[in-house]
């Protein structure tokens, strides 16, 4: 559409734009305005001579869709004036713009062909929302729930990212607001966005953000990982909301590599609370009764199987939780205590379970071939890896327990799991680093154990194994 449609508008409403771009077409007024608000000089100068309001007058005039390119160029020029000038952040929530692309927003439709507006009209919003709490409660109240709950289920990383940033930055310091997104009404735009994070992927870290202020500070992750399930079997089913035992959804599984994400890039950063370590552990203990211990994985993490990387991703999250110690990762939340939590619940009883109930390495069934033990080589009891990579993990996780604590080392001496933990430090193609963490393992299990260095100092060398 060209500027000569427009005709029909008052011409008060573009002059001030037509003489602060010295130009005499609409579009191409905008155009050049757009390219000077890019600079923080450029956005000052027009900050003084109030061009925002003229703009949100413009917006409030155009209709859509037959005046869209002008729409779009009066939405682009919005956002660049609010970003970091607070003159324009203060003129935009003078003169009702909340309400104004809010407006503008209800008229676009939500199909692929619109989501270039939708993100634009986020995107003004974000800028807004940074100039303080005034700011974010005008957003909030306008936008929750109901247009959140729209574009949340949008399934466009370009509208996701953006959503999650004004989202983030209306909550962030406001314990009120806050506690408005934990809420059912909150917790479900949540679960929209992960859900859609997890068919088309993410672009920005807000995500990531909401997230870890969400599930790890607020204690939300229980919830959040219920609704999921909800979400990802039947959005609009009637039936029992009870989530059905061993039912896990691909959804689930990104949120767990996601917060498995975040605490691998922030551990010196982010607390972790026992609540939310003895949930991960609780659907561990869930998970291996749904796993199919029949199928040997062909790939790693992610697997294409929910079920699977529900597993992967519970082991990569507890594994972290446990290096929180050996790392300093600590601040409000004692990790010695969360790792002694998980312990007291069962965690290395399962694991070493887990263990022994995996077939052999490659190299410890040849071996066990060569001394004519065929039996304990082939025995159909033993289960195969679901993915590659599982005993590593496994393996890990035991190990980082074990670091400087003594109890967690004489454990595994009364379960009998010194042997098998030496049996881990062996090159194995199906666990990439298996090798390394056993070795790690071992020196865990044996420094300032004389029990431990006892027994292992006892065990006799049955023969050696002919490998390639």
């Amino acid at each position: 559409m060209n500027g000569n449609s427009e005709h029909s508008l008052p011409e008060n409403i573009f002059e001030p734009l037509l003489i602060a771009s010295n130009s005499s077409i609409p579009d191409k007024a905008l155009e050049i305005l757009i390219e000077t608000s890019r600079t923080s000089d450029g956005r000052s100068d027009l900050a003084s001579k109030n061009i925002l309001p003229t703009v949100l007058q413009l917006c409030q005039n155009l209709s859509y869709p037959s005046s869209k390119h002008l729409v779009l160029l009066s939405l682009k020029l919005l956002r660049n004036l609010c970003a970091g000038e607070l003159t324009n952040q203060n003129l935009f929530l003078e003169h009702s713009g909340v309400r104004t692309v809010l407006a503008t927003l209800n008229s676009v439709s939500t199909s692929d062909s619109d989501y270039v507006m939708i993100r634009i009209t986020l995107q003004v919003l974000a800028n807004v929302s940074l100039a303080g709490e005034g700011h974010q409660l005008a957003i909030w109240y306008q936008f929750f729930p109901l247009k959140f709950v729209q574009i949340a289920s949008m399934r466009r990383r370009e509208t996701c990212d953006p959503l999650c940033k004004v989202i983030y930055a209306c909550c962030d310091g406001s314990n009120g607001l806050i506690g408005e997104l934990c809420g059912d009404q909150g917790l479900r735009i949540m679960a929209d966005i992960v859900r859609t994070a997890s068919a088309v992927g993410f672009g920005e870290d807000w995500l990531k953000l909401l997230l870890s202020k969400v599930c790890l500070e607020e204690n939300k992750f229980p919830q959040l990982f219920s609704i999921l399930c909800l979400v990802g079997a039947s959005e609009n089913s009637q039936d029992d909301i009870n989530i059905r035992h061993n039912f896990f959804v691909s959804e689930q599984a990104y949120l767990l590599n996601i917060i498995s994400e975040i605490l691998n890039e922030r551990i010196h950063e982010i607390s972790v609370s026992k609540d939310f370590a003895t949930c991960v552990l609780g659907i561990l203990k869930q998970v291996v009764g749904a796993v199919d211990w029949v199928s040997r994985g062909e790939c790693g993490l992610p697997t294409g199987s929910a079920v699977v990387d529900v597993l992967g991703y519970s082991l990569t999250i507890l594994r972290e939780i446990c290096a929180r110690d050996i790392l300093g990762g600590s601040k409000e939340h004692d990790s010695v205590d969360v790792v002694d939590s998980l312990l007291s619940s069962g965690l290395l009883e399962l694991l070493l379970g887990l263990l022994r109930d995996l077939e052999p390495p490659a190299i410890i069934k040849k071996a066990m071939k060569q001394n004519g033990d065929q039996d304990g080589a082939t025995s159909s009891s033993f289960r195969p890896c679901p993915y590659k990579g599982f005993r590593t993990d496994i393996v890990a996780v035991i190990c980082n327990c074990m670091h400087q604590r003594k109890h967690v080392q004489d454990e595994i001496r009364h379960r009998n799991g010194i042997l098998l933990l030496l049996q881990q430090s062996v090159i194995d193609d199906d666990n990439p680093f298996l090798r390394e963490w056993g070795i790690w393992s071992m020196r865990n299990l044996l420094e300032g154990n004389p029990e431990n260095q006892q027994v292992v100092a006892e065990l006799q060398l049955q023969g050696s194994v002919h490998v390639s």
